[in-house]
């Protein structure tokens, strides 16, 4: 068994050294191309992950099975010269998340095809969530831990049997090491206002961590237990359509001393997008060994893509250059296709307008993909191939136009993007001091 570095993350917290790592929960070309570049920059290693609905074994919404995202992140990091050893791939919420329409047997049946797919493919940090209902779950009944553990049980079996078989093709193969709890935020962000959110109870951390070590052991996954570093609690965070849950060290103290009594574990924070510099290395040093971000970063690259818009709005005004319109193609192809957004933007007419556009949930994430947004983006791209006037920089990127006037970033609209995720990149490295980990 080849020992899995992220390990080291629990090293450091128990040694109450104020380290941790940022994992960027996405799909979006800017944003992993913004990591891999942030990583190479700052010479720190890099951990990417795909949600079970972004890369699933039929292709998730991005198209893509988990080899064919593997292979695409490492496109990247031979594109930017990245050491692939600082490179770490993890699946999130892996588990009946997108088959909770289907009953137990069904349901379970595609999580282990799931977990197989990713453990067969490489990834090395494997978030195993039971904790949504199925279709012959009661609906009125609070789902027990016993039964989300068992559950979990099953896809870590398969998690270690498909590492074992891994390592007859690779015997360099790093064991995959295990993210578990059941108090997860709800993948995608909430729907409504987030109000009414609450941390986690120390009782119900403890009693759900007894049942799953139990649950492990009794299996005869004591090897798998060994490499489960960490599990998901809720701290109080979460962001809203126009703000954040911001972390209350006070209300998650008792929480956070807690995790002092486990010596191989730490905690994963879910949601912690728009959490101030402050407020992560705060969750770092208090035991959030692991800070989950991903509406945050694309939210960033849609930023980025509006301001580029209004500048060649206004540079080919009345003129005879076909435009991108990324703006309005963008809102027509999420008002046709309302599947993503609907549940989750309420109010009136045009409250929900604008959520579509600047929500900080950032559901327009899911519609990146489309050939009409894809196209748009590619006009984009080439009507400002040539680098952006500088006053008109300052107007609607003056962080880049800054770093551009500098010296230290390329006028050039790609450029542009990347580097506005990485504004975002910087305040997660404030906080975990990531580059000292190994």
């Amino acid at each position: 068994m080849n020992k899995n570095p992220l390990k080291e993350l629990v090293v450091k917290q128990k040694a109450k050294q104020p380290v941790g790592i940022y994992s960027a929960c996405s799909a979006n070309k800017y944003v992993i191309e913004a990591v891999i570049k942030r990583g190479k920059q700052d010479n720190s290693c890099v951990l990417i992950e795909s949600t079970a609905n972004q890369s699933d074994q039929f292709g998730g919404y991005t198209g893509m099975k988990p080899i064919d995202f593997k292979n695409f992140v490492l496109e990247v990091a031979k594109q930017y010269d990245y050491d692939t050893s600082k490179l770490f791939l993890g699946g999130d919420h892996l588990g009946p998340l997108t088959w909770t329409h289907l009953p137990e047997a069904e349901a379970m049946k595609n999580a282990e095809d799931l977990i197989r797919a990713y453990v067969g493919a490489g990834f090395t940090k494997i978030h195993i969530d039971t904790s949504m209902k199925v279709a012959d779950d009661d609906p009125d009944v609070r789902l027990s831990d016993e039964v989300i553990a068992q559950r979990g049980v099953r896809l870590a079996t398969v998690a270690e049997e498909t590492y074992h078989e891994l390592l007859k093709k690779d015997p360099t193969a790093i064991h995959p090491v295990y993210i578990v709890g059941s108090e997860v935020p709800i993948p995608g962000g909430i729907q409504g206002d987030g109000e009414g959110m609450q941390v986690t109870s120390v009782a119900d951390f403890k009693a759900t961590q007894a049942v799953f070590e139990k649950a492990f052991k009794e299996s005869g996954l004591e090897d798998a237990w060994e490499n489960v570093i960490a599990f998901v609690v809720q701290p109080g965070i979460e962001e809203k359509d126009a703000g954040c849950t911001e972390y209350d060290r006070e209300k998650a103290k008792d929480l956070m001393a807690e995790i002092d009594n486990y010596p191989n574990l730490i905690y994963e924070g879910h949601s912690s997008d728009y959490q101030t510099k402050e407020k992560l290395k705060e969750l770092v040093e208090d035991g959030v060994g692991i800070l989950k971000v991903g509406p945050g970063l694309t939210f960033m690259a849609r930023e980025a893509l509006f301001a580029l818009a209004r500048i060649e709005e206004e540079l080919y005004y009345n003129t005879d250059v076909k435009t991108s319109n990324f703006i309005n193609v963008l809102d027509d192809v999420m008002v046709k296709n309302p599947g993503k957004w609907d549940k989750y933007y309420t109010g009136t007419e045009n409250e929900i307008r604008i959520k579509r556009k600047y929500s900080f949930s950032d559901r327009s994430r899911y519609y990146m993909q489309y050939d009409e947004i894809e196209a748009s983006i590619a006009v984009l791209i080439e009507n400002l191939k040539d680098g952006i006037p500088l006053n008109l920089l300052s107007q609607y990127m003056p962080i880049q136009y800054t770093k551009v006037r500098e010296g230290e970033l390329d006028n050039n609209p790609e450029d542009l993007i990347r580097d506005r995720v990485i504004n975002n990149i910087d305040e997660y490295l404030y906080a975990t001091n990531q580059k000292d980990l190994f």
